[in-house]
């Protein structure tokens, strides 16, 4: 840090919707040069003031002082003008333009007034790219990026504002452990230019290694500010939720029942290679594997939303030609996809339409929807699962992504599945709801239903599998059971390496470094990110006794 100078301080910052106060009285300061990190609970505040000082929402009460001076913040543009500059939690490209094009939108060099400069564009978004570490074609269009490139993207967009202030709300969600360490490296150059940084983030284990000081909000207020040096796991837990969290993967065991699913020889080109693994009524079994090594795809084929060249999928004991999400849904499957925004809720729509989306054949006589038993289950599943939401009319895409997650997970209890698919299901929420989310998992498996759950978290993968299959380049490279899985056994086979073997790797998967993977999924990152721990997109466990 060059010095301690204020560069932005919220005297008392208030914030009012309709129904809703997500700030209240909130005090902030922000020094040139450092990182100040954001936490609290999924509804706490944060989002709401990151927008705030970016211009895309106007405080309601309180006061803004940039430089020591006074400021409304108008609009985005004049925060930009500022030197204010923000990469949302959910990505805010145009997919149907280029890197380069997403990288200089507004911007963008002219040859002669009307003509751009397309040479100079393309020159910029490489700089930039490279300042991250990343090699992506700045023609390519963002629409055919992987997520976590398209998060590169845009990483590298705010770099280019050369913004004195930088807000990262959830900035290492999509990324890889190896992309994360990139974006700290350009964080720490960031800082040593004295650029100041409000950083968000519910990886806790990321606190220590980038964040300077840590500012907690509750219910929307400021609870509290501290130097990071010294801190504890529980204390910030503490402070978020306001109550200790006994355990942080709390899976209750249970004696795996019947057969629920079935798989033999499923394949989809080289994406999917002879896949076959069974799961039983009572049990999550947990998929760990590269970004790229095709464990979503998996996850859509498995739900109809994928065709596949070949392979049986038998499902309660019979077989099933699984050809669209509408079979799935029929047989009892649900599907948590990774991306819940796109992929997993209706965001115009309200809470209430979303939680009863895929059971509206419950609802409905000779084609009209009975309202009142609608509304009935979809409040008794806001209730259970204690979504924050106004109202049941509430539009889904006004709540925090905490409760968004909860609203999907409504649809398909709503549903009642007995199969549920969960592709990175605690993504981009605070420990808090993740404890929740466990805690449902528990009361799924007890009540009968199986699990299938896909993530990137390791510490979740171990904490919360009864068994764990591991994937590399399409082929399923290891099943471990609870007992004998752990996180270098996970790596070693996500890596297609056989530690039995003395050459190390598993037959015909001649190991899962970045450019064989990116030959065969298309999700491929730099051809210079070698294999290893840190290519993996498997975090590693928070510092051992729990010190940040």
């Amino acid at each position: 840090m060059l010095t301690a100078e204020v560069i932005l301080e919220l005297r008392r910052l208030g914030k009012t919707f309709p129904g809703v106060q997500a700030l209240a009285e909130v005090d902030f300061e922000l020094r040139r040069g450092e990182v100040h990190v954001l936490l609290g609970e999924n509804g706490a505040g944060k989002s709401t003031l990151a927008k705030i000082l970016s211009g895309a929402y106007q405080r309601s009460t309180g006061a803004i002082f940039l430089d020591g001076q006074r400021t409304e913040i108008k609009n985005p543009r004049h925060a930009r003008d500022l030197g204010i500059g923000m990469i949302y939690q959910e990505l805010n490209l145009v997919p149907s333009l280029s890197v380069a094009e997403n990288l200089g939108l507004g911007r963008e060099p002219t040859v002669v007034p009307g003509v751009i400069d397309a040479a100079a564009l393309a020159a910029s978004a490489r700089r930039w790219l490279g300042e991250l570490g990343v090699s992506i074609g700045v023609e390519r269009r963002v629409r055919d990026l992987s997520l976590a490139q398209q998060q590169m993207v845009e990483v590298a967009k705010c770099l280019s504002l050369e913004a004195r202030i930088l807000i990262m709300d959830e900035p290492t969600s999509a990324l890889t452990y190896q992309e994360i360490g990139e974006l700290f490296a350009a964080i720490r150059r960031l800082k040593a230019r004295g650029v100041a940084m409000i950083y968000i983030s519910h990886r806790l284990e990321e606190l220590l290694e980038i964040g300077d000081r840590v500012t907690v909000l509750r219910d929307g207020r400021s609870v509290v500010t501290r130097p990071i040096a010294g801190v504890r796991v529980g204390e910030l837990i503490r402070w978020m939720v306001n109550r200790d969290l006994a355990e942080q993967y709390p899976r209750q065991r249970t004696r795996p029942g019947a057969e629920l699913l079935r798989v033999e020889g499923l394949s989809q080109g080289s994406y999917l290679r002879d896949i076959s693994f069974t799961l039983r009524r009572g049990e999550v079994l947990g998929v760990a594997g590269l970004l790229g090594s095709g464990r979503s795809r998996l996850a859509r084929a498995l739900f109809g939303a994928e065709r596949v060249d070949g392979g049986t999928i038998y499902f309660e004991g019979r077989p099933q030609r699984i050809a669209s999400p509408r079979r799935a849904i029929d047989l009892g499957i649900g599907l948590l996809a990774e991306d819940r925004r796109t992929q997993g809720l209706v965001l115009k729509l309200s809470v209430r339409a979303n939680i009863c989306l895929a059971s509206q054949d419950r609802f409905c006589r000779w084609g009209v929807v009975r309202a009142r038993p609608e509304r009935q289950a979809a409040q008794a599943h806001l209730e259970q699962l204690r979504i924050k939401s106004p109202s049941l009319e509430q539009p889904v895409m006004f709540l925090s992504g905490g409760n968004q997650q909860k609203v999907v997970l409504s649809k398909w209890l709503c549903a009642e599945a007995a199969l549920f698919i969960f592709d990175e299901p605690t993504r981009g929420i605070d420990v808090g709801a993740k404890v929740e989310i466990y805690e449902l998992m528990n009361r799924l498996t007890a009540r009968g239903a199986g699990i299938l759950m896909i993530s990137s978290d390791l510490p979740e993968v171990l904490g919360m599998s009864d068994r764990i299959l591991t994937m590399c380049r399409g082929r399923i490279t290891g099943e471990l059971s609870g007992a004998e899985a752990t996180q270098e056994a996970v790596l070693q086979r996500a890596l297609g390496m056989d530690p039995t073997s003395p050459g190390g790797a598993i037959p015909g998967g001649r190991g899962c470094g970045w450019e064989s993977d990116a030959a065969t999924s298309g999700e491929g990152r730099s051809a210079g990110a070698a294999t290893g721990a840190g290519a993996t997109g498997i975090m590693p466990p928070a510092s051992a006794g729990n010190d940040l």
